[in-house]
């Protein structure tokens, strides 16, 4: 397995976005003017509400993904951009429909658009999202392009009603979860990253070799948002603490707090998790229990093994800036939880 350096062994510098960033500034540009033409309707609302959730601050990873893959892959033409566009217009779908799911009212932060608008019209326009998605799929051409970001946008969907099903049940294990997690995350970095060697037309074990860098990164940072719920970084990031606990949703640092408990802890879960029944200081009790069991450190030791897995799958791709900043991504992905 692949090493992943830790911040605490003399790391001079700590990994950002930045070189990402800088190496796809220009495309980035120009699939964010795209993104803004393709969201225009003579509906008023929806570029209004559309709008409120793109400008709302997110990182643009799997966009990203998508131009970096490609140009990591020699391709000099411009099918990658309206391809990350339609990448991350099916991400915002699916948080428009997380946040109604969910009942949330911040994102990012900031009001959530149901919180702003209301349900029906959050979910509306997150299905007006995936209908450009879908047309810019279709205006590409290619059959094959199709098929994986169709696939994805259904894995979602799936991912989305699995997690319905497990929430608030105690007795649900860690494949159960990660089955959740790669489906309602790591799908999409997977694609995301996979059509960047599909448009330069490289062979299918480079395709292939992308497809597991971006499972094994959508899984490590999904393992890291699971973790920062739990983590005053929320607050650094604009995001409340404690989501996941008030919505009673089962994620790794809690099916290993469980696991590893006593039987007063194990009810104690029960009543917050599965019976809702929180009151005030709960979630600092969970917090402390979580800590003490080394559940928030084995769940980011475990998304520094995806990393690594990550990072092996570019093994076979030459040196450049591209691989480069790719591999330090990995490393952001993970940092964040300190």
């Amino acid at each position: 397995m692949g090493i992943v350096v830790s911040l605490d062994e003399g790391r001079e510098r700590k990994p950002s976005l930045e070189g990402l960033a800088a190496l796809v500034a220009d495309d980035l540009k120009a699939v964010n003017a795209l993104i803004v033409r393709r969201m225009q309707s003579p509906v008023a609302m929806i570029p209004q509400l559309a709008g409120h959730i793109v400008a709302a601050g997110g990182k643009r990873i799997r966009p990203m993904l998508t131009l970096a893959s490609a140009r990591m892959c020699g391709y000099q033409g411009e099918r990658h951009l309206a391809l990350a566009a339609c990448v991350e217009f099916i991400h915002t779908a699916t948080l428009l429909h997380d946040d109604v799911v969910d009942e949330s009212d911040l994102r990012r932060g900031e009001a959530s658009a149901n919180a702003l608008w209301g349900n029906k019209a959050s979910v509306l326009v997150g299905d007006f999202l995936f209908s450009r998605a879908f047309e810019l799929m279709v205006e590409d051409g290619s059959l094959e392009v199709l098929a994986i970001l169709s696939r994805a946008s259904a894995v979602i969907a799936e991912g989305e009603v699995l997690q319905l099903v497990t929430a608030n049940d105690t007795a649900t294990g860690e494949p159960a979860y990660l089955e959740v997690i790669k489906a309602k995350t790591a799908h999409l970095f997977a694609a995301a990253c996979r059509i960047g060697a599909v448009v330069s037309e490289r062979a299918r074990i480079e395709a292939e070799a992308l497809d597991a860098f971006g499972m094994n990164l959508g899984i490590a940072f999904q393992l890291v948002d699971d973790t920062l719920d739990y983590s005053a970084k929320q607050a650094v990031l604009g995001k409340t603490v404690g989501d996941d606990f008030r919505d009673g949703k089962i994620t790794l640092p809690t099916i290993l707090a469980f696991r590893r408990g006593d039987e007063g802890e194990r009810a104690f879960w029960r009543r917050v998790l599965e019976d809702q029944d929180q009151k005030p200081g709960d979630l600092e009790r969970a917090i402390e229990i979580l800590n003490r069991h080394g559940a928030l450190a084995d769940t980011v030791e475990r998304a520094r093994h995806y990393g690594a897995i990550a990072r092996d799958a570019l093994g076979i791709f030459p040196e450049g800036a591209e691989k480069a900043a790719l591999l330090d991504l990995i490393d952001f992905c993970i940092e964040r939880a300190y």
